[in-house]
């Protein structure tokens, strides 16, 4: 009878040594001055940007849900890396917050460097595109607790914001004006319902092409969640941004309540945007009704902004100009009732 090893029981020291080696220069390509620590350490160390009088920093995290069930099945595994950098960064900057670093977690049952390097292409391509620096993360090899292939993701994201430019919606009054930032897609919700309709219901495959559609369908649905850190930053510089809604699980009738304050509703003019042909082809197929898919979905638009009404047209021509396609979508009204509300026309 052999000897029982770590590796004989499923996990493979070795294989992790390996992955660090080769995504070692990945990760550093984000690196920046604030940066102390490179990766292999315990932990990652980062210098608090100077210009601060008081400083707060602001963390959030999240993951993909099972859109990595078809990134799996699909097995494309490059643009996963960008939602989750996505869902986390987009929701420190619905308070102004400019991201400082990101750290991940990439749990499998038996980890393939050269395959799981995939994954971390698109958190660096992520963490690029939302200015911050991957300091650091942890990988975990599972065997008998994940299925075969299988794999999950946890990203975690800081940022920071002066005090005194902290957005949190109390300023929101009568009158002022909704822009909504068009998504890139689904995001990263939505999809047990979306995977349900579609390949349960309808029995498509993943390769399938739709009439109407220019990409297989399994291409349209991993089309990476949009991040808006670029655009809001340069906003909140220029204008009087009151409050910014992250459009994500519980689409636009449960997120925007979450920054309005008490004794406000919304109204939203559904006719101001187009909804994407993927979802309509979901709404379609499944049958189902425009208030479940604006729970569940985004429906178009990623992100909310509320400003003053005298500013709203400055600030699309402004998006514009930044090539992020935005649009009037409604106002803020009065409620009598003590809970916010949305309501759409």
């Amino acid at each position: 009878m052999g000897k029982t090893t770590y590796k004989s029981s499923g996990v493979n020291i070795d294989a992790g040594n390996h992955f660090v080696k080769l995504i070692k220069p990945l990760v550093d390509s984000t690196r920046n001055k604030y940066s102390n620590t490179g990766l292999g350490g315990f932990s990652g160390a980062f210098s608090l940007p100077r210009g601060y009088k008081n400083p707060l920093l602001i963390s959030a995290t999240d993951g993909v849900g099972t859109k990595l069930k078809l990134a799996i099945d699909s097995d494309v595994l490059d643009t996963v890396g960008i939602d989750l950098v996505a869902m986390s960064v987009n929701d420190l900057v619905t308070c102004g917050a400019k991201p400082l670093f990101f750290l991940d977690y990439l749990a499998t049952s038996k980890l393939i460097p050269e395959k799981h390097m995939d994954v971390v292409k698109g958190i660096v391509k992520g963490c690029r595109e939302a200015g911050c620096v991957l300091i650091g993360g942890e990988t975990a090899e599972m065997p008998g607790f994940y299925r075969k292939n299988d794999f999950d993701l946890a990203g975690f994201a800081v940022g920071i914001v002066e005090k005194t430019k902290f957005i949190n919606g109390k300023k929101v009054k009568s009158g002022d004006a909704l822009i909504g930032l068009a998504s890139s897609g689904l995001h990263s919700n939505g999809y047990s319902l979306a995977r349900n309709v579609l390949f349960k219901k309808a029995k498509l495959k993943q390769d399938s092409k739709p009439q109407g559609f220019r990409r297989p369908l399994f291409r349209e649905l991993l089309e990476p969640t949009k991040i808006y850190v670029n655009s809001v930053m340069d906003l909140i510089s220029k204008f009087d941004i009151k409050a910014i809604a992250h459009i994500t699980g519980g689409g636009l009738l449960e997120n925007i309540p979450r920054v309005l304050p008490n004794g406000y509703k919304v109204i939203i003019d559904s006719k101001s945007w187009k909804k994407p042909r993927i979802m309509n082809l979901i709404q379609e197929i499944g049958n189902i009704d425009e208030e479940e898919m604006h729970r569940t979905f985004n429906c178009g638009i990623g992100l909310v902004l509320i400003t003053p009404d005298n500013q709203k047209q400055r600030v699309l021509k402004r998006l514009d100009t930044l090539k992020q396609k935005a649009f009037l979508i409604g106002e803020v009204t009065k409620s009598k009732k003590v809970l916010n509300q949305v309501k759409i026309i």
